[in-house]
């Protein structure tokens, strides 16, 4: 098991649409989701945001889609993201290993494409305070899944200060503000 690297990773961002937000018994995941598009964006992290059906479901959070002007956006039926050769395409371009999931919903679309990651050889970064189902029982039997597949469970602070190692990076300050 690694630490979170700037160099190594990229974000994917798993249906955090407008009707799903809306449907969660807890939407705190949408801030804490928000705050880690804004940090990808201060890094330039690659990212790659995953939209379920957006024709019944709605778009990509503005707070999310409107700071990250460079992700790739993808719209899927499928569960899984891995599904679509476009998805697995963005990946083999970034040549990156470590995937840092957030996203809706945790026990299906979250798990099914955290776990094809792993079954192709990616590590993988759960953001539990990132993620979300609509019923939170739900939520807790897709982290004990996640981990039980070899998943890392973290938090979006330690994702924040593990991809800045130190208060010397030049973007600490910056970052540092989007968490007081």
């Amino acid at each position: 098991m690694n630490k979170i690297m700037e160099n190594d990773s990229v974000l994917v961002i798993i249906d955090v649409q407008e009707k799903l937000v809306k449907m969660l018994e807890d939407n705190s995941c949408a801030k804490v989701a928000e705050i880690l598009a804004k940090t990808a964006s201060v890094l330039k992290l690659p990212v790659i945001i995953t939209e379920q059906y957006p024709k019944g479901l709605g778009s990509t959070l503005n707070e999310i889609s409107n700071v990250l002007p460079n992700a790739i956006v993808l719209e899927k039926t499928s569960f899984s993201a891995f599904d679509m050769p476009e998805f697995t395409q963005a990946l083999k371009n970034f040549n990156k290993k470590q995937i840092i999931i957030m996203g809706i919903e945790a026990h299906i679309c979250v798990l099914q494409t955290a776990t094809d990651l792993i079954n192709n050889g990616y590590e993988v970064f759960i953001v539990e305070d990132a993620i979300a189902s609509r019923n939170i029982k739900n939520k807790e039997a897709a982290l004990k899944r996640l981990i039980h597949f070899g998943s890392q469970v973290v938090t979006s602070e330690m994702v924040i200060f593990e991809l800045l190692k130190s208060s010397k990076h030049p973007n600490f300050k910056e970052i540092q503000s989007l968490i007081k």
